[in-house]
This record gives C-alpha cells, structure tokens and sequence, in this order.
C-alpha cells in the first residue's frame, strides 16, 4: 500500500513539476518582455515642438520616446522540415497583433514576419521559408546590407546575398537587422557566418550563416509592435499606386 501510495505521490509530484514550471516559463517570459521595452534601440530623441510625445524614457541626459514595444506571445505550432515554414502564436496580446510585425524568439533573434492574425492566433513566416525576401541583414562590423534568404534544405542555415567583395566579413562574424524597414528594431542578432565564398558570377561574396534562432526549441516569441509602421507602410502605399 506504501508502495503504491509513493507511486502516486511521485506522478502527482511530477505533474506539479511540470506546471509550476510551466508557470515559471511564463513569468520568466513576461520579465523579459520589460526588459526588453527598455531597450535603447527602442526608443528615438523626439521632435517634442512638432509631435506629442506619449510615451517617452529618460536614457543618460536625452528624453526619447517609444518607436518599437515588445508583445509576447506561445508559440502553438511550428514547422521547419517544409519549403514554406509558418508558426502560429496566440496569448492575451494577439489583440494588438498585425500583419507585417517582426517577431523574436525570447533571446531577441530574427523568427520571422506576421502575415495574418485571425481571432485569438496569428501566423508567421518563419525566416525558414523559400519566398522570405522581407528581411534584411547587415554585417555587424561594416556597413553592408544585403537580403537573407533560405534555400528550403537545411533548417538553421541561411544565406545572406548581395554582399560586396569588398566587405571585410569572416567565420563567426554576427549578422544583424539593418533598422531601414518597420520590422525590426536595427541591431537585432539573425545570425553568425559559417562560411564566406567569392561569387564567380558576380562581384559579390557567398555568405552562409547559421540562425541565431533555434528553430527546433520555440516556445515562446516575441512580436514587434513598430510605433511607425503605419505612417511608413501608407506613404508607401500611395507611392507605389502613384506609380502604377
């Protein structure tokens, strides 16, 4: 009977293991969520004469105020063995979810891009998707940007083209968001380079990097909420239906 009751006891143990550290994951992932909103690269020195300035930080002796606010979110399915990966997330900030908003893993590395939200969950292309030309990179000790890209065979490893020969770049060189679209904050970490080979075609190198994101172990993202998004992608709008 002792026996058996110890054998109860040691499952149930097991069972309130498991959600008090579910419990404990989740806290862990809200904390971050502060923090990372305290970010510098978060924030931007307002023109105060010509906006209002809402949400603002003291950062050394400069007020700046708020252009991208990190949203939580689980991760509740994911693919990586595909052609065209996708990973859909849900939790209580999928409100203010958008097509369009980058998304992190809890390190602060390049996941992917919203392409839909539909009630309470929302859809991502993961940087480990075939037709992903939406995110660009930047060698983190110069000043070349180039795009990634993702040749749908190995998961976690990556391309970043249009890279110049005469970029100083090398094994184990950190690759990083280049700040010129509303995904990303500039500086986030997608990668570090594995390889780099001279193109015979053209004068650009071949640059292959490993993902800085483990996209076998996601559990918890972050989305990227850009305060300016909306100005940018409707100026944008209407220059390309200007030019059509």
């Amino acid at each position: 009977m002792n026996n058996f009751t110890g054998k109860i006891n040691g499952q149930y143990n097991k069972v309130e293991y498991y959600f008090n550290l579910s419990r404990t994951n989740d806290s862990l992932v809200k904390a971050n969520e502060i923090l990372y909103n305290k970010l510098r690269n978060n924030f931007n020195i307002p023109d105060s004469a010509n906006k209002l300035v809402v949400d603002s930080v003291r950062i050394d002796s400069l007020i700046r105020y708020r252009k991208f606010n990190y949203l939580s979110a689980k991760v509740v399915s994911n693919s990586v063995s595909l052609q065209s990966n996708f990973i859909v997330i849900t939790g209580e900030n999928v409100k203010l979810f958008k097509k369009g908003m980058g998304v992190v893993g809890v390190n602060n590395d390049v996941v992917g891009v919203i392409t839909e939200v539909d009630g309470d969950y929302a859809v991502v292309m993961s940087l480990l998707h075939k037709d992903n030309s939406k995110i660009s990179g930047k060698l983190f000790k110069g000043t070349e940007t180039g795009t990634i890209i993702w040749n749908g065979v190995q998961p976690n490893i990556l391309s970043l083209t249009n890279i110049p020969k005469s970029a100083k770049v090398a094994k184990g060189d950190s690759i990083i968001t280049s700040g010129y679209s509303a995904f990303f904050p500039k500086g986030i970490l997608i990668g570090r380079v594995i390889d780099v080979k001279p193109e015979t075609a053209n004068n650009n190198f071949k640059i292959t990097f490993k993902s800085a994101a483990d996209f076998y172990n996601l559990e918890y993202v972050y989305a990227i909420q850009s305060i300016d998004a909306e100005p940018i992608n409707n100026i944008l709008e209407k220059n390309k239906a200007a030019t059509n």
